[in-house]
């Protein structure tokens, strides 16, 4: 695997819409999650889409899928946005990293944090993303999109659910909405409370 990623900016297309970009994503060498990976994953949804939601990388499920948010983490968010009102078709879900970083355990492959290194080296698709589409509100899913939209610096747990306007990064004059990822909600030992508390956060979308 490459060591030092050398980041996505020479495979992002400087122009033409979002099948552009999806259709030069495929050959994308900006980090070494390519050589394991199934295949990129990138965003889906309406060009005109308002919300954007950020997730952190495709799981194991949406690796083989090619489609984000397909395994358990995405049933949990969609059976949420119907709670809040929110139609998924009308929204546009992607991911903060677009290959998926894992480890094998036996047959298994087991979901491994991204490295900043490799959210670094992706950032120039979000951006892209984020040009193409021209939303009005960017929802982060995790500590991992958080801080690839607004820094490596913000704190998720002090900001959830609060709507930002942050001046400057990715989202620059949008309103962004955080929140945990929905397979942390997944992982929590009080299943019940941390959904409650997720639907609560999205909410304010």
């Amino acid at each position: 695997m490459v060591e030092r990623p050398v980041g996505a900016q020479e495979w992002v297309p400087g122009d033409g819409g979002l099948d552009e970009l999806r259709a030069a994503i495929g050959g994308c060498r900006g980090c070494g999650l390519f050589e394991h990976a199934t295949q990129p994953v990138f965003g889906r949804g309406p060009a005109a889409a308002r919300v954007v939601v950020v997730g952190e990388q495709p799981g194991d499920h949406e690796d083989v899928d090619g489609e984000p948010f397909t395994g358990p983490a995405g049933k949990l968010l969609d059976r949420a946005l119907v709670e809040v009102g929110l139609d998924r078709g009308e929204l546009y879900l992607t991911n903060a990293v677009k290959h998926f970083r894992f480890r094998r355990q036996g047959k298994r492959r087991i979901h491994e944090t991204p490295r900043r290194s490799e959210v670094v080296a992706c950032t120039p698709w979000l951006a892209a993303e984020l040009d193409r589409l021209s939303p009005e509100t960017v929802v982060c899913l995790g500590a991992t999109a958080a801080k690839a939209v607004l820094g490596p610096s913000f704190k998720l747990t002090e900001h959830r659910g609060e709507e930002l306007r942050p001046d400057d990064g990715l989202a620059a004059g949008l309103r962004v909405v955080t929140t945990v990822h929905p397979s942390a909600v997944l992982r929590a030992p009080d299943r019940d409370s941390a959904y409650a508390d997720f639907v609560a956060d999205l909410k304010v979308v």
